[in-house]
């Protein structure tokens, strides 16, 4: 793998908490997709035929037009975080969010569990040629709406069987955080840092009764919190990278706020449209809450923060989606 700073991808879900864990049976996440600002992507959407059940973004960049984060009608719900892989020998031909959109376009039909798909993935077409990744995912239904709780999977391109797989948000008040590196490094601090405030934030909501408006709110409040250290002088790329880990929010860094200019132009990233990338400055780009309630309804609210050519928005740019999970049983 490369190790260039323009080479790196980072994508955080520093928050992702179990079910039952919110007033009102509401489980709440705070995912973020921290990446080069003028890169591609498509803003959360319902995803074209033959794949309508898919809500999600999408990355333009690639052929594949991968997702990061993605829920289904019928209650899959997957999200990838990449990491560096120092000395690992990869092709580049495998699209790591081609992986995530395997799970969520599974055939209505195939009935594949999530066990069964970690097995496809990891012992069928395999994982060890891919980059650095780490993939949540399962089914909502079965997951906060089941009496039979089956959790969130977690595989990386480390696992080396389906009996490697991690399970997590098996049972009620679990609180999770994943970033760029293995499940369970705590030698992040944004990790340790996000899921404190995840707990607070639910803590607070539910002895309030304050409803799910107030959460959605205090969700976004904890993606917001900066405290990446500045940049030294003389300091190289390659070091201060890794003070990204250090902070949930990452401020527009890079290209465009140094000597560089940015890029003056890209085409427009909207709908599934393929367009050329640039890399005119690099931060969080997206912050998405998802929260799913125990009689079935999701709240997806993502928040956008540069247009396609790496400008901030002057205000907040929100999509926002509801709706009931179809063949719920909780």
């Amino acid at each position: 793998m490369r190790h260039s700073y323009k080479d790196l991808r980072y994508v955080h879900s520093v928050p992702m908490s179990e079910p039952r864990a919110c007033p009102n049976g509401d489980s709440g996440g705070g995912p973020e997709l921290l990446e080069y600002l003028t890169r591609p992507t498509a803003k959360a959407h319902w995803w074209n035929d033959p794949h309508s059940q898919v809500l999600g973004g999408r990355d333009l960049q690639r052929d594949i037009q991968g997702t990061w984060l993605g829920v289904t009608k019928q209650g899959r719900v997957a999200v990838l975080t990449n990491f560096r892989e120092h000395g690992q020998n990869i092709s580049g031909l495998k699209s790591r969010g081609g992986i995530v959109n395997s799970f969520l376009q599974t055939p209505l039909d195939k009935q594949e569990t999530t066990e069964q798909f970690a097995k496809r993935l990891v012992e069928d077409e395999g994982v060890s040629d891919v980059g650095g990744f780490s993939l949540a995912f399962g089914d909502l239904r079965e997951i906060v709406g089941g009496k039979k709780r089956s959790g969130l999977a977690i595989v990386s391109n480390r696992t080396p069987d389906v009996h490697g797989v991690t399970w997590i948000a098996e049972k009620p008040g679990e609180t999770h955080g994943l970033s760029n590196s293995h499940y369970g490094d705590l030698s992040w601090p944004k990790v340790v840092h996000g899921e404190q405030l995840l707990k607070q934030a639910i803590h607070s909501n539910v002895s309030r009764d304050a409803g799910k408006e107030d959460l959605i709110a205090r969700l976004f409040d904890i993606l917001v919190v900066d405290t990446l250290p500045k940049r030294r002088k003389g300091e190289d790329w390659e070091t201060y990278i890794n003070q990204l880990r250090n902070s949930i929010f990452i401020p527009r860094i890079g290209a465009a706020t140094d000597e560089q200019d940015p890029a003056e132009s890209i085409a427009a990233a909207d709908s599934e449209k393929k367009v050329a990338a640039s890399d005119g400055g690099y931060g969080t780009q997206k912050q998405t809450v998802l929260l799913v309630h125990q009689n079935g309804h999701v709240t997806f609210v993502e928040k956008t923060l540069y247009d396609e050519q790496g400008k901030p928005f002057g205000d907040e740019e929100i999509s926002r989606f509801e709706y009931d999970i179809e063949g719920w049983n909780g």
